[in-house]
Formats: C-alpha cells, sequence, structure tokens
C-alpha cells in the first residue's frame, strides 16, 4: 500500500503504465475542500503489477489523459476529473516564474525575456561549475513539479555535496543531432513505433520529435578511390549507389516527421557542421532566452563542447526517447577542474595537446564525470583547438570535456559568418546570465570535485598507438616504442614479432617499379576526421609541410593510400585560397570526399598487390591518421598498427614510408641532389602558420557553404523517396527492415524477468569495444552476415559495411561480435568472431552458437574484464547482444553510454566486486548461471545480487542500474517500451 502525500505525486503514480492501480476514492466532501492535504489522506493506491515506482511524463497532455484513464478505472463522477484538472495545473506552473527578467537591447526594446539565475540570489550558483550552471539553468526553465521538480533545482545549486551522493536528476536538451550509422536506426525504430502504437490502439502521430533533431549523413562514404582528379566524384557516386535505399529512407523520414532537419550526403561531417553552422549557442524561442544544449548519437558530440554548448553522446536508445519528449535521468555528475597556464611552443600542435590531455585524464580517472578547462592558458588557445580537445572526451573518458564560452568563442561565432547581431544577443545573454568568462578581469576560482593543471608549454609533440588513443608516444621516442612494441608480447602495445623476423623485407613490383614492404611500412597516410579537419592550423600546416618536402624534390610513395577528407566544404575553399591544394594534390592527397571515412574505417580496399604481400609475410603493415579511434581492426584489417597523429605529421609519415624512424636523427626521404631532408627542414613554424590563417580563412568561405547546405545536391535531389506518414516496409530490402523490437508488445508491461541456468555466450577480457561487438567496417566474405546477404542475391562487391547495413537487424544481429580482431577466452588464443557451444563443445560463429541456444530455449550471458563497451557510442552494440538472446553482461566495469544503452534493451548489466573478477572468483565460463534478482518491490538501483553457478560456486555482483528510471525502463523491457506505452496511456 502507498500513500500519495500530493496531488504532483499522485499524478506520477497514476502515469506508471508499469501499474495498474485500485483507486479508494474520496469522498465528495474532501473534494469540495479543494486542498492537496485534504485530497491526500484519501489516496491510497494498491499495486496490482510491477513496478511501484513514481515515474515522469512526457507531456502535460499526457498528464490530462492520464486523468481520463484514472477516470475510467474508477467509474467515478466528472467531479473527481475536473477538480484533479485543478491540481495539474498547479502542478505545471513553473514556481521560479519570478525569476523571468527581460534581457534589453543597447539601443533600446529587448532581446527577449530569460530565466535568470542571479535573481535567486543564491551564493551557491557564483561557485558552481559553468557545466553545472547550464544543468541549472535547464532545471530552472522546465521546473512543472512534474518532469522536473523544485527539489531537482534544489539537488544542482546545492552540487557540492549532492554530486557525491550520486543523486539523480532530469536532463532536457535543447535538441537532439544524430548521423547517419546512428539515425538510421533511430529512424527506424521511430517508424516501426509508430506501426506498434497503432496495432495497440494508438494513435502514430504522437511517435514525432518534440525538440529539434538535425541529421547529417556523413558516415556513408568510403575511399574507393583515392590519388585522383575525379575520387571526389566517383566515391559519392559509388556512396549513393550503395546507399541508395538508406538515403531515400532519410529523404522519407525528412518529410514524414516533424521537426528533422536532414543534411544531405557530401556536405561534411556531423561536429564539424555543428560547430560551423547548427549550433544556436542561445537559442530564442518565442521570445524565451536559453543556452544551446544538446546530445548526440555519436560519442563525439562532445566537439561542441568546445563552443560552450553542452552536449554529449548517448545511445540512438536513449536519443529517440529524448526525441519524444522524455526527460534524460542522469545521475549529477562531479566536475574535475583542469587549468591550462601558458602557451604551446612553436612547432606543437592542438593535436599533440590534445593526445597529452588525453592521456592525464585517463590516468586521472574521469568516467562518467565533467572536465571544465579553465585558466589564462585557455584564453591562449584558439577555439578549434578547444574543439579538439573537447572532441576526444570519450577517448579520455568524460561525459564532457566543456569550454566556457568567452571571447574566443564570439571571435569564431564571426569567423564562421554567424549574423552580427546574433552575435551579440549571444553575448548579452551569458553575460547576464553569469555563464561568460572574462579573461580580461579577475576570476573566482569555482569548486570542483578535482583539480589538474597543465603548462602549455611543456606539451611535446607526439602520436598516439599503435592500438588505443590513450597510448601516448613522444615523437622523440617513438622509434624505440616501435622497437619495445615488436619485442613485447601480443597485446595493446606488443606484436610478438620474433627477433629473427623484425626485420623481413617484402619485396614486390608496383605499376612496373620495385618496392618493398616491412613492419612498420606505411599503407594509410589519412587526413580525415572532424577532431581535425575542423581546425585551419592544422589543416594548413598539412598543406605547408606538403609544399615544403615538394620544393626538396620528395615523393610519397605511390603504393601508400593518402587521402584528404575534410569535415566541411569551407576547408576546401581555405586550402584552395591559401594555395596549398596543388601541393597535397602533387603527393596524394587529394579529396576523397566529405565524411569520416578512414577514421571510422571507411578506408576502402587497399591496392590487392600490396594486400597480398602484407597477407602473404604476416607483416604489421601501419596506418597513420588524424583521427580519433585507432582500436585493433577499426581502420582497416590489414593495419595491425595504426596512429593518431596531427594532420602535418600524417603527411610526414606518408614521406618517411615508415613508423619505425626517430624524425630527429633519421632523414625523412632524400631530395634533389641527393640532399638528406629531415623533418626539421619541412616543419612550419607557428608565425608562417598564423600568417597563412590569417590571409586564408574568411567568414565568406563559411556563408558560402551553409547557405544552400539541406538543398542538397544532384545527386540527392534526383533521389525518389516513399511517401506517408507510415512506412512502407520492403521485405526483400537488405538495407531497410521492420525491427522485431515492437511486434510482440504488449500494453502491460513485462516486470522483472528471471535469468536462470544461463549460458556463457562468451568470455572476455578487459577492453572489449563497440567496434569488437558491433563493428562498421568491411563485412567480411566467410561472416554470417555475408551469407545471409549472398542468399538474399547481394555480390560482394555490393556487401557495403556493417555501419551502412544498421537499418536491418537480420545483417546486425549476424554483424555482431564479428570483429575478426575479437579475443573470446574460449578459444585459448585463436582470435576471430567464434565461440564453443557449450553443450555440444562445437565451435562455431558466434552468431550461430547464439541462434542455437535460443532455439534451445536457453538464456546466454557474457563474462567480461574491464572497460566493457568502450569507444564509440553504438546503440547495436546492446541491440545486436538483445536480438542474440544474450539477457545479462557481467564485467569489471562498463563505458558509460554503453552501460546505459545495455538498461535501454532490457539487459542486465552487471559489475563484479571491486578486486574480483571471472579469474579470481574461478569462473571458467562453462558453468551456468542463475542470477537472484529480487522481486519487483524490493529490486533497487545499485543494490548487490547473488549469482550461483550450476557446480556450487556463489558470487555477489553490483546491479548497474543506476537509477529508478533505468529499473523503470528494465521492467518496461527498454525505454522505447516504457515511452510506447506511456504514449498509449
Amino acid at each position: 500500500m502507498y500513500s500519495v502525500h500530493n496531488v504532483s505525486s499522485f499524478l506520477r503514480a497514476c502515469n506508471s503504465i508499469s501499474t495498474r492501480w485500485l483507486l479508494r476514492p474520496p469522498p465528495p466532501a474532501a473534494l469540495a475542500a479543494g486542498s492537496s492535504s485534504s485530497l491526500s489522506s484519501f489516496f491510497t493506491i494498491q499495486t496490482c503489477g510491477v513496478a511501484t515506482s513514481l515515474y515522469r511524463s512526457s507531456s502535460i497532455t499526457q498528464e490530462v489523459s492520464t486523468i481520463a484513464s484514472v477516470k475510467r478505472f474508477l467509474s467515478y463522477s466528472s467531479g473527481l476529473t475536473s477538480s484533479l484538472r485543478v491540481y495539474v495545473a498547479a502542478a505545471t506552473e513553473n514556481p521560479f516564474g519570478s525569476l523571468v527578467t527581460d534581457l534589453p537591447k543597447p539601443g533600446g526594446g529587448t532581446y527577449g525575456k530569460y530565466y535568470s539565475l542571479p535573481k535567486l540570489n543564491d551564493p551557491r550558483v557564483d561557485t558552481l561549475p559553468y557545466s553545472i550552471r547550464y544543468l541549472l539553468e535547464s532545471a530552472i526553465r522546465n521546473c512543472d513539479n512534474f518532469q522536473v521538480l523544485k527539489a531537482d533545482v534544489e539537488k544542482i545549486l546545492d552540487w557540492e555535496f549532492t554530486a557525491p551522493k550520486q543523486v539523480e536528476i532530469p536532463f532536457k536538451p535543447a535538441r537532439v543531432i544524430l548521423q547517419d550509422f546512428t539515425g538510421v536506426p533511430a529512424v527506424v525504430d521511430l517508424a516501426a513505433m509508430r506501426d506498434a502504437i497503432k496495432r495497440l490502439g494508438g494513435d502514430p502521430d504522437k511517435i514525432n520529435p518534440l525538440v529539434p533533431v538535425d541529421l547529417v549523413i556523413d558516415h556513408s562514404v568510403q575511399v574507393d578511390v583515392a590519388r585522383t582528379a575525379n575520387a571526389l566524384h566517383t566515391n559519392m557516386e559509388m556512396e549513393f549507389g550503395r546507399n541508395k535505399e538508406r538515403f531515400a529512407f532519410l529523404k522519407w523520414g525528412a518529410t514524414a516527421f516533424k521537426n528533422i532537419l536532414v543534411v544531405p550526403p557530401g556536405s561534411g561531417i556531423v561536429h564539424q557542421v555543428n560547430l560551423e553552422y547548427l549550433a544556436r549557442v542561445v537559442f530564442n524561442s518565442d521570445g524565451v532566452l536559453y543556452p544551446d544544449s544538446l546530445v548526440g548519437t555519436d560519442s563525439h558530440t562532445t566537439m561542441i563542447d568546445g563552443l560552450g554548448v553542452a552536449g554529449w553522446g548517448v545511445g540512438g536508445i536513449e536519443a529517440e526517447a529524448t526525441m519524444l519528449g522524455q526527460p534524460m535521468s542522469m545521475v549529477l555528475p562531479g566536475v574535475v577542474g583542469f587549468k591550462l597556464n601558458g602557451k604551446l611552443r612553436t612547432g606543437v600542435t592542438a593535436t599533440d595537446l590534445v593526445l597529452t590531455v588525453t592521456q592525464i585524464l585517463r590516468k586521472h580517472g574521469v568516467v562518467g564525470k565533467f572536465v571544465e578547462f579553465y585558466g589564462k592558458g585557455m584564453s591562449e588557445l584558439s577555439l578549434a583547438d578547444r574543439a579538439t580537445i573537447a572532441n576526444m572526451s570519450p577517448e579520455y573518458g568524460a561525459t564532457m570535456g566543456f569550454f566556457p564560452v568567452d571571447k574566443v568563442t564570439l571571435q569564431y561565432l564571426r569567423l564562421t559568418g554567424r549574423d552580427e547581431k546574433k552575435v551579440e544577443e549571444i553575448e548579452a545573454y551569458l553575460r547576464a546570465n553569469n555563464l561568460f568568462i572574462d579573461h580580461e578581469k579577475p576570476q573566482k576560482e569555482n569548486i570542483y570535485t578535482s583539480y589538474l593543471e597543465l603548462d602549455l608549454d611543456t606539451v611535446e609533440p607526439c602520436i598516439s598507438g599503435p592500438k588505443r588513443p590513450h597510448d601516448r608516444v613522444t615523437l622523440k621516442d617513438m622509434k624505440a616504442d616501435w622497437q619495445a612494441c615488436l619485442d613485447n608480447k601480443v597485446g595493446f602495445k606488443g606484436f610478438a614479432i620474433p627477433k629473427d623476423q623484425q626485420d623481413k623485407v617484402a619485396k614486390f613490383t608496383f605499376n612496373g617499379q620495385p618496392a618493398e614492404l616491412r613492419h612498420g611500412s606505411v599503407v594509410i597516410a589519412a587526413i580525415t576526421s572532424c577532431t581535425n579537419t575542423s581546425n585551419p592550423s592544422v589543416m594548413l600546416g598539412a598543406g605547408l609541410v606538403a609544399k615544403k618536402a615538394t620544393e626538396f624534390g620528395l615523393e610519397v610513395k605511390p603504393w601508400i593510400k593518402t587521402s584528404l577528407a575534410p569535415g566541411s566544404g569551407a576547408v576546401t575553399l581555405y586550402l584552395e585560397k591559401s594555395g596549398l591544394t596543388k601541393y597535397l594534390d602533387q603527393q596524394g592527397f587529394s579529396l576523397v570526399g566529405y565524411g569520416c571515412t578512414t577514421c571510422i574505417g571507411n578506408s576502402g580496399e587497399l591496392n590487392e598487390t600490396v594486400a597480398e604481400v602484407i597477407a602473404d609475410n604476416d607483416l604489421i603493415a601501419a596506418a597513420v591518421l588524424s583521427g580519433n579511434r585507432n582500436f585493433e581492426g577499426r581502420v582497416h584489417p590489414l593495419t595491425r598498427a595504426n596512429y593518431l597523429a596531427s594532420p602535418p605529421l600524417v603527411v610526414a609519415y606518408a614521406f618517411a614510408g615508415t613508423v619505425n624512424i626517430d624524425f630527429e636523427t633519421e632523414p625523412i626521404g632524400v631530395g634533389k641532389g641527393g640532399k638528406a631532408v629531415f623533418l626539421r627542414d619541412i616543419w612550419p613554424s607557428n608565425e608562417e602558420v598564423a600568417e597563412v590563417v590569417q590571409r586564408s580563412v574568411l567568414p565568406e568561405m563559411f556563408r558560402s557553404t551553409y547557405a544552400n547546405i539541406t538543398k542538397g545536391n544532384e545527386m540527392w535531389n534526383q533521389l525518389a523517396s516513399p511517401k506517408g506518414s507510415q512506412y512502407s516496409w520492403d521485405p526483400n530490402s537488405t538495407y531497410v527492415h521492420e525491427p522485431p523490437f515492437f511486434k510482440t508488445m504488449t500494453k502491460d508491461p513485462i516486470g522483472v524477468p528471471t535469468v536462470k541456468d544461463a549460458y556463457c555466450l562468451l568470455n572476455f577480457g578487459d577492453s572489449i569495444t563497440t567496434d569488437h561487438i558491433s563493428p562498421a567496417g568491411n563485412i567480411n566474405k566467410d561472416s554470417p552476415a555475408a551469407k545471409y546477404l549472398m542468399t538474399h542475391g547481394v555480390d560482394r562487391k555490393d556487401f557495403n559495411s556493417y555501419g551502412s547495413r544498421r537499418g536491418n537487424d537480420e545483417i546486425m544481429a549476424r554483424g555482431t561480435f564479428a570483429n575478426i580482431r575479437i579475443v573470446n577466452k574460449f578459444l585459448k588464443g585463436e582470435v576471430g568472431p567464434r565461440t564453443i557451444h557449450i553443450p555440444s563443445q562445437e565451435k562455431m560463429f558466434i552468431y550461430d552458437a547464439a541462434k542455437r541456444y535460443k532455439d534451445e530455449g536457453a538464456d546466454t550471458i557474457i563474462l567480461a574484464g574491464a572497460e566493457y563497451g568502450s569507444g564509440s557510442s553504438r546503440d547495436w552494440a546492446a541491440k545486436g547482444p538483445y536480438l542474440q538472446g544474450v539477457k545479462a553482461v557481467i564485467a569489471k566495469s562498463f563505458e558509460r553510454i554503453h552501460r546505459s544503452n545495455l538498461v535501454g534493451m532490457g539487459l542486465i548489466p552487471l559489475c563484479f566486486k571491486a578486486g574480483e573478477d571471472a579469474e579470481s572468483l574461478g569462473l571458467t565460463g562453462f558453468e551456468r548461471y542463475t542470477i537472484h534478482l529480487p522481486d519487483v518491490e524490493n529490486i533497487k538501483p545499485g543494490m548487490d545480487v547473488a549469482v550461483t553457478t550450476d557446480d556450487g560456486k556463489k558470487f555477489t555482483c553490483v546491479l548497474r542500474f543506476d537509477t529508478q528510471v533505468e529499473l523503470t525502463y528494465f521492467q518496461n523491457g527498454g525505454i522505447l517500451h516504457y515511452v510506447l506505452r506511456q504514449l498509449l496511456h
């Protein structure tokens, strides 16, 4: 029995679709009294269903419709309904209305109204980190004592003391951003939800985004053709040829759903387009001003934090719920204050800085926290440098890497062609609301959870690899580090090459010329990724390196696959303006497309001869790229060593042709007249770079680039797309397929499922990434996904990538755990996507084993080590295991986004107790596992849960449902099932 102490709580309880309610209605006298205290003594609720928690509704319309539902339950008089409507109105009135203030214009009039933080007259606001002030403003503005409570505002105000307690708060982002790899499955889910709600008797039009959604198509282009003048056009033709169905589907979604803007392919990379064009910094909606904020379905959404916009990556599942009006439930984060001093030395790039910052923050431990940068050194960094640092938040593990708005931000907005009046409005609002940093004034240091400090002049040139972004290597130590990697046992820093094999030379003929490859030979050199291509200094720096090297008479070896894939058309314009394009072209760095390309594994095929030489000689070939991820198997299946570097260093390593070089003492090549040329001879000074940036990067370039961006190109505009508000699924499509998630959904929730006598599908060690779980790259010709495609008449040349086929659940289920570099302990050192089917002891593809378990009616679980699910935010890394029948993952620790994705799909994330893991507990994975979850009334976030095995072992895990709302999602079978049931009721 549960007593409801106020009408707001009553409405929450009524709105819980996880519960069927029997209510004892109050007598008419109590209703006539009209006070919540009179009513509260009569509302007694008894649960007849599953959940007993109180939940938030997604809209006022739903709150009112809930009353109608209550009326039906009670068969009571209309007087009850009308009385409750009064309390609905009271509950939804913002208690902070007195903070609404006019923002005056300097010349008279007002910009609009805003919720003033200074008018709180609360001294705690002045010491809050700026990033937390953004959460505070959102909570105040959205406070209705229903979705967002006054108590939630107090939690944020008292951040210094509440954050350590891991309290839960709601957050309502202003918008959502998607890229096409994650955007296609999101729109597929929305289309399937429309079908489901109609089948269950609801209104399909309720499935519509309630906040602005921007979807940028950037993940589909591949480097099929490189080193030619027509590479851009050819790659784009091939992109459209492969992805016609996907693109037509997205074009349908842009018209079928409200509030969705689709940016066509060939426009740029989502985060760079967001930075240069989409970001508002401050919204002015119907005369109300508030800070821009967002969540995105790509982990590098954090790049926008460099512009002072609060944003981070979430799973596609969470993003869909946010689109549909659900507040995000999040744990109020700690904030690490990172003070920057001084300025970068000459020759040091933003890439060197971000790799250094990543290493420092990984060591400090910032998972689940915000990082906020401050100090005089911050004012010395360009906005593009800040964006580079913010971009790699996922690599250092933080939710955000936040730079508050200052004059540098405003200068960047002007540089990228934003309207001057809008920039003035942004500055006026942020200054008035204490959200602006003025470095010319004395700064009162905010309170932070912990503190770090870095002198920028101590940063050295470096790269990162060969298998992880945070394994930084200074340039001066690179040759020794490479040698150590060859010697070391197989691992993140080792390849275990026998001494007598380390100097092996593989000679071959390339286009009639003699050629050779060794361990460490560079076969891919790619200027790629939003991390760096958004930064004019490093892009023009790369052009200057190419120019100087060309003038010395150096040439990049023709068998190295070189490419240039900037994140926006503005880059092409300023490279042309600078006169550097011709040098990049001459050395093979021709424009191949505007998209993510090599950084996400869309590197295309290597030359067939080169590929054969690498494979036949078992060479450790290298890729050097200006990206943000270098996990094994991601960049290309044949490049086992992958290094992240600045664009100028990518060009330098292309000239060197190997990563086995000491740039300080060894020449990069031999130039005219047999002269040895060193890196220092071709490396531009900071002054040279600054001069080229100053004369080449102009606001008009950004204005012209983005003026017609949504109008598309000829290929996009000629593409036919379906019509209508509900999608007509084609059963023969291998790109877009109706998913099974909602086909058997009922109006009532499922409650707490049991996991009994489950087999272990996979037994993993540490650092299993989302690339291991759900690869985005090539579909191997022998894989279950390939067999499926071939049986559906798809030729191997048309397989495309896993990322491009995320709209088809049949392929993605088969592609789950299909990474060719995945290591499963069951296979005792053998690498590849296979496992042991325990009842038969047969070795088979992981998908085939999962299907057999499902056919046998057996549950499965996964055992894992630390950092399970690190890497890209990838909802298919949760959807895939769900479709394979996995019920739980037991790991030492989880990456933040992946854990929430597991929750969103109704899977159970469990953590071993500190100091324990599968090995220490004597678990082999061949046992059968039972997870002893309590019933719905006793299950709690973060509680201890017992797990037993059929051979008598027993151990305790922490249940990683971190909030009450996450438990609600679980009891409903996932977050989207929860949202659907809310909309139904």
